[in-house]
Parts: C-alpha cells; structure tokens; sequence
C-alpha cells in the first residue's frame, strides 16, 4: 500500500506536540491514554516464529530485560523530543551514566571529563573505572585548551554537565565535541540541568545524551529512571548488548509514569524557569548572598555561552551564605520549600550539596569546582513565585 503523502512527519511536529503523542502505538483496542504492560516476557505463535524473533529476523518483543511495548514509547517519545535517532532507557539515571560510559571503553582506555560532577558521577570516575584499568583525568571544562591538553592516545570519551551540579558551570559544548571527535574520541553530555526544552546537545555536536528521568522528566517525585540517547549507529555499536545482557531495564510502571511526566514536560519547566529567574533575582539583592548563580543572569561567568546554546536557564539557583552555619539557618528557616536532594520537582527544594549530593567527595575536589560550605543549591518548582520569594526573603533573613 503506498504512503498517505498527507501523514503528518512527527519531526516536524512543535515539541509540544511531540510531548504528547510522540512514539504513540495504540493497542487494537484504541486507548487514548497509553497502555501499561505489565508482563515479564512474550508468547509467540510457533517455534518457528519465536526463532525468527531471538534471530533478528522478525520485529517484536522478547523479554522485559530486552524491551516493552510501554518502555518503547517512552524511548521513542523521549528520543523525537530531544532531536536522537534513538533512546535506551535505564533503570536510574547513574544507570544510564554508567553504561553511557562503559559502552564506549575498555581495558586501557582514558577519559577526560569536566571536574564539575555530580558526586556520584565523580565517584564512578574515580573509583569504579580503575578497577577495569580506564583512566579519567579532570579539567576546568570551560577552558578549552585543557581539554586539549588533556587528550592522550587512547582517550575514547569525553564526559562534561552543563550546567553542572551544583553550581551551574557552562560548557561550550559545540567546541568540546569538536576536541573530542580530533582525537578519535565520543562526547557524552549529562544533560539534566538544561532538559531537551532548553538545550540540545545532540545538535550542538555531542554524540550521546544522558538524563536522569527522576528530575524533570517525571517532574513529580514518584519514580526513577534514565536515559541514553544518540544516533542509531552509536546506540547499536556501543550499549545494543551491553543493555540488553546486563540488565539495567528501566520497569514498564516506571516507563508509564515518566512517559506521561513528558506530556506536561515543556509546560512546567518553563514555568519554572519563569519563577527561579525571579527568585534568583530576589536573592540576589540579599546582603546575605555572597553570590548567586543563574544560567540567564548577566553575571554568569558563561553568560556568553549560555546565550548561543541554551533558550532558557531552567530551575535551579545557587548561592553562597558565606558559611556551612549561615547555610543550615537558611534551611532550617524555610517554611514552604522542602529541605531535599531532589530537584526538577513540582515541589521547590534546598539543599546543602557539601553535606549531601557532593559528600563523597574529598575537601579538595570541592575546592576545584569552587564548592565551599557556604553554597546552597535550590531547585525551584511550581508554588507561587510570591509565595516562595517571602518564604527564600525570611530564611535569608534568618541566615
């Protein structure tokens, strides 16, 4: 049968749209909200065809750990939203962080990543890659000659956030992909700060997209869950069975959750871009804050960057109080805005990251990204931008 020249082409629908009906596959029963399959594994009609499936000759499904009818068009949805030719999606977002990395090196192999990290991605670096012999070394991300410099022989990938945990550094991606693809290497981007809303990595240069699913994509504190994104031919070559034999399935509840957390996508985290500039704004003319952090202020150090890649500066705030005690009153002072380590929530969070997202790792790797005690870091969510201002003013006050 020849194709309706009238189809729509989902490529070229506005993200909106894209959001909620990208990657639908409706069951014969016509479901307008999509189906949840709560099903381990797959019956074929014959023996025979169940060979043709495990060969790769006949589509279809096998196995939860391989793939999942709801699981699918969550990675197709996300996978249209962000620009890839495909998504894997994982069972946390450090799940999807670690296989992002594993997929590409070996024995032998070195990775240079920027030093500003989420500590658990820093532990991974530091700790679990040199028990199978890579190497990691660790640059200023935004100068771009020491990622240059950097790069030896066997350098097969590039890791860097921006904007990175906690305190928002920018990196030019455009211009660290162009390093890395000169010496043979991939450029993996966490992604998570900016969301696909606000910035697209892929089309920058990068060759793989991270996110962890628990932030903004669920949006709503109920589920883990991650993703791995690129083209079709990295996705096949470096994670196809290293996801498939490993095992990091992200569940089919967990799929059904986020998948309908990205109909409304585009709706919050705009709005709650809308409400941290105003926030960050309103801290800033604190004589308490020492300084404050916002991708869209004109004090961003990448302020130039950030202009040329990013449409938005998203929902997190960072500022320093100066001292770890200035920055517990500050917590323990907030009445509406919840002591956390979340973020991309509904609901805004604070949290202090020297005592909790960036524990483990030592004084001096704090010090390298410019982490003092005194940085507190806020994920600004949907409440009333009055009511969280008075909330933030009085816990300043109390700080």
């Amino acid at each position: 049968m020849a194709e309706d020249p009238r189809a729509e082409d989902p490529k070229n629908w506005e993200i909106e749209t894209r959001s909620v009906r990208g990657g639908m596959a409706r069951s014969p029963y016509g479901e307008i909200s999509e189906a949840l399959f709560l099903t381990q594994s797959f019956a074929y009609p014959s023996a025979e065809a169940a060979d043709r499936r495990f060969s790769g000759e006949d589509p279809g499904f096998i196995y939860q750990r391989f793939g999942n009818p709801t699981t699918s068009i969550f990675e197709d949805r996300l996978a249209l939203i962000e620009g890839a030719e495909q998504c894997r999606a994982t069972a946390s977002g450090m799940a999807a962080v670690q296989m992002a990395l594993m997929g590409l090196v070996r024995a032998g192999d070195h990775i240079v990543a920027g030093r500003a990290l989420f500590g658990s991605c820093r532990w991974i670096l530091s700790n679990w890659m040199p028990r199978f012999g890579v190497e990691t070394t660790y640059v200023d991300a935004t100068d771009l000659d020491a990622w240059k410099n950097a790069v030896r022989p066997n350098t097969k990938a590039f890791l860097v956030e921006s904007p990175a945990n906690p305190l928002l550094e920018v990196t030019a991606i455009g211009a660290v992909a162009e390093i890395a693809h000169a010496a043979g290497a991939k450029l993996v981007v966490d992604n998570v700060f900016a969301t696909p809303v606000f910035q697209k990595p892929l089309a920058l240069g990068a060759d793989v997209v991270v996110y962890s699913a628990t932030k903004h994509i669920d949006g709503q504190g109920r589920v883990l869950g991650g993703a791995i994104l690129g083209s079709q031919a990295v996705m096949d070559e470096a994670y196809k069975d290293m996801l498939r034999h490993t095992g990091p399935a992200l569940s089919p509840f967990n799929a059904w959750v986020l998948m309908k957390g990205l109909e409304t996508l585009e709706l919050r985290v705009v709005r709650q871009a809308e409400g941290a500039a105003k926030l960050a704004e309103a801290i800033a003319a604190s004589s308490k804050a020492r300084s404050v952090l916002y991708p869209t202020r004109p004090d961003h150090p990448q302020a130039a960057v950030i202009a040329n890649q990013m449409t938005g500066g998203g929902n997190v705030v960072a500022f320093d109080l100066g001292s770890r005690e200035a920055a517990w009153r500050f917590l323990n002072a907030l009445q509406i805005v919840d002591i956390s380590n979340n973020l991309g929530d509904a609901k805004s969070m604070a949290t202090h990251p020297c005592t909790t997202t960036h524990r483990s790792m030592s004084d001096a790797e704090r010090a390298e990204i410019g982490l003092t005690e005194g940085w507190v870091r806020m994920s600004v969510g949907l409440e009333g931008v009055g009511d969280l201002t008075r909330d933030v003013c009085r816990a300043l006050d109390a700080a």
